[in-house]
């Protein structure tokens, strides 16, 4: 008998991927509520229109600011958030689009 499965899409196995590890799940849900889990009168922009300043999500997460740059890359490249420069500070926004299109084909993989 033939093996007819399909060969999984790259994306979604680096979706996964990135998903895998509990801190970087638990930013990328601190993400989709920035208002309940940052400080908004700290904010040099607006975390709806530009995300949240990676020095925010390093504080509430507690980990070394090398680390939580690493996570943030890593759910980037995995196309679960996106990066915007202010000054000297990165702002990370989940990219909603692509989450519920992974959310999809994770449906029709499985």
């Amino acid at each position: 008998m033939t093996d007819t499965a399909p060969t999984p899409d790259p994306h979604l196995v680096n979706a996964l991927r990135a998903l895998s590890n509990p801190m970087r799940l638990q930013m990328l849900g601190w993400l989709r509520e920035p208002e309940r889990h940052f400080p908004m009168e700290a904010a040099i922009a607006d975390p709806a229109e530009v995300g949240v300043c990676v020095s925010h999500i390093q504080a509430k997460a507690g980990l070394a600011q090398s680390t939580v740059s690493a996570y943030m890359a890593e759910l980037q490249r995995a196309g679960l958030v996106r990066a915007t420069r202010v000054g000297k500070w990165t702002h990370y926004k989940r990219d909603e689009q692509r989450i519920a299109d992974l959310v999809a084909q994770l449906g029709r993989t499985l």
